[in-house]
């Protein structure tokens, strides 16, 4: 619902800015205020877009255990994160968020077994503790859609926002403890 009033509240700025570019360029072409009104009206999507990029997930060199597999499968999933956030930030309507939730769950577990399977192959020390970080996530989420039927919207933001601070905290925590072990075992 905010990100809705938000809209509205630009739409009706950028109108305002219009109306009143109009006017004062009727009132004579040459006024400062004509040509103010008119680089704010311009810069406005700019600030728009610079402010609306800030929610989603960049991907950083810092990112990456060093592990290609791995590296990619944590790309994709914040892709996956940031298509969520889109379709909650723009309000795509219950299909394309049930959609994008699912698949984003549905691709986490996949990493999940790859990663787990690698840890636990290659025998990984803290492969428990690991496990048990992936589960506490699954059952997050699965909490969280529960609370899907009760306020939408809320769920949905809730869920984006917890994915979002999980993905990178457990890749800069726990993941980058594994990767070491890992590449000294020969996996690239």
């Amino acid at each position: 619902m905010n990100h809705k009033l938000g809209m509205f509240g630009i739409a009706l700025l950028l109108l305002t800015l219009i109306t009143g570019a109009i006017l004062a360029f009727m009132a004579g072409p040459t006024s400062p205020l004509t040509w103010i009104l008119i680089v704010i009206l311009i810069a406005v999507p700019y600030v728009h877009k610079k402010m609306s990029t800030r929610s989603f997930v960049q991907w950083k060199a810092e990112y990456s255990v060093g592990i290609d597999s791995i590296d990619r499968q944590h790309r994709k999933l914040i892709n996956l994160i940031n298509q969520l956030v889109t379709t909650v930030d723009y309000s795509t309507g219950d299909e394309f968020e049930r959609e994008a939730l699912a698949e984003l769950v549905d691709y986490t577990k996949t990493h999940f077994s790859y990663e787990e399977k690698l840890l636990e192959d290659n025998g990984y020390p803290d492969f428990e503790s690991h496990k048990a970080q992936h589960e506490g996530m699954i059952k997050k989420v699965n909490e969280v859609i529960a609370e899907y039927g009760q306020d939408r919207d809320t769920a949905m933001q809730n869920a984006a926002n917890y994915l979002k601070e999980w993905l990178i905290n457990h890749i800069n925590g726990t993941d980058k403890q594994y990767s070491s072990f890992l590449r000294d075992k020969g996996v690239q």
